[in-house]
């Protein structure tokens, strides 16, 4: 999405305290997971807005996407093999209702199973009640410009806490809500200030019904963090939730460029900054604005090319210790910090193409009729960090912050995160 350019820094950058010379584990009770979503990785999809806009805007074809909806148990058990204790999932409106007053039992059924083997394998579910997707006769109807769609959604949302409460699962209401809009503005052209109150009216409407079934539920809208100028971007979204959040769910995957710099013309997701220690700037942002609550990273992953190795040589293992690192300097200066999870377990459909590549595992859609799950290098380096509580004391990233950092100015250049100094003897 555009993003308004962030200030440039008038005075040199502060400067920084002496930065810890190693860094301390998570207590045994922080949440490491992985984060997926219905549509983009079960396949065998029903009609949805989704499927309706892959066929109108040219997008590549869906398939059955990376088939976790027969796969599920053997991905889980991957899951599981790396140690991790929260397993994301989305509960799809459009399967289990697919059409108008008519309830699925079989898509319910499927849900259950899922959610029965994440638990059996010992880790908690984290359901998203909408993850951009609709049913296509909610589409017919005219999809958010339908005054009658936050009550059927809400009637879907109400089906799906009643089921799944007593699982005592983590909650997301609605997926990166200022994602969501640009897209529906994108393909259906409603505009942001029809349909940003529509979706706040949702959170928080099935945020107190969640309460009222499961009285000790975590409940969040995780924020698609926006470098450089997240306030002006997400900022009034997140007035219009903020007293119905438990724990502030915070999506980190790009730094930001230098304002000053040449625009860099359009680019590719896997061409974006990968700035690491964003993360640390995005989490201090929230934990400012809500000093009383937990910060969870929803989603963090970095992106390839179809597999193949990114230009500036990032590989997936240090990208993800080079996170953690930063995720657990966050903590030793106070903030709360009570999980994280890596987008995704597997490669799938990233909305219109199968190119851009987050997956622990690869999953060669395009060739591999098998969806043969490949590990690549970053599952040893996750079942490590996820057995320490981290990585190691005295571990450092595998390059140094960017200075001065535009990630959330003017924060982020007047108190800016360092590295320590080693002695090289």
């Amino acid at each position: 999405m555009d993003a308004a350019s962030p200030e440039s820094p008038d005075t040199p950058t502060a400067a920084a305290s002496e930065p810890p010379a190693s860094v301390t584990p998570f207590a045994p009770g922080f949440l490491w997971g992985v984060a997926t979503s219905g549509f983009q990785s079960e396949g065998h999809a029903p009609d949805s807005n989704w499927i309706r806009y892959i066929k109108q805007s040219g997008y590549e074809a869906y398939g059955d996407s990376i088939d976790f909806y027969d796969r599920y148990a053997s991905d889980i058990a991957l899951a599981r093999a790396m140690g991790l204790n929260v397993f994301r999932i989305s509960i799809e409106w459009a399967r289990v209702q697919p059409k108008a007053g008519e309830w699925d039992e079989a898509g319910f059924a499927f849900y259950d199973s899922l959610i029965d083997a994440i638990v059996a394998a010992g880790m908690r579910p984290m359901l998203t009640l909408d993850h951009w997707v609709y049913p296509g006769w909610k589409a017919d109807q005219g999809g958010w410009n339908d005054a009658g769609m936050v009550a059927d959604w809400l009637t879907n949302a109400h089906k799906v806490v009643d089921r799944y409460a007593p699982r005592k699962p983590l909650w997301v209401t609605v997926n990166e809500p200022v994602a969501y809009i640009v897209h529906e503005e994108q393909q259906t052209g409603i505009t942001g200030p029809v349909i940003e109150p529509l979706i706040a009216a949702v959170h928080n409407g099935i945020y107190d019904y969640i309460h009222q079934v499961q009285p000790d539920a975590l409940v969040t809208s995780n924020i698609g963090y926006v470098a450089g100028s997240e306030t002006q971007v997400n900022g009034p979204m997140v007035d219009r939730i903020k007293d119905k959040l438990d724990y502030i769910g915070v999506d980190y995957y790009y730094g930001a460029d230098d304002p000053d710099a040449p625009p860099p013309g359009n680019r590719q997701i896997w061409e974006l900054p990968l700035q690491p220690e964003g993360v640390y700037y995005a989490l201090r942002h929230y934990a400012r604005q809500f000093p009383d609550k937990p910060l969870y990273v929803v989603e963090n992953g970095m992106p390839t090319e179809n597999g193949q190795p990114r230009p500036d040589g990032y590989d997936r293992a240090d990208y993800l210790r080079d996170v953690v690192y930063w995720l657990q300097r966050a903590g030793m200066d106070g903030m709360n910090i009570m999980g994280y999870n890596y987008w995704s377990l597997t490669d799938n459909y990233e909305w219109g193409s199968y190119t851009p590549r987050f997956g622990l595992h690869t999953v060669n859609v395009d060739s591999d009729p098998a969806l043969t799950r490949i590990p690549t290098d970053a599952v040893d380096a996750y079942r490590a960090i996820v057995a320490a509580g981290g990585v190691a004391p005295d571990y450092l990233p595998t390059r140094p912050p960017v200075a001065p950092s535009y990630v959330d100015p003017p924060s982020s250049y007047e108190d800016p995160v360092t590295l320590p100094t080693r002695n090289s003897a």
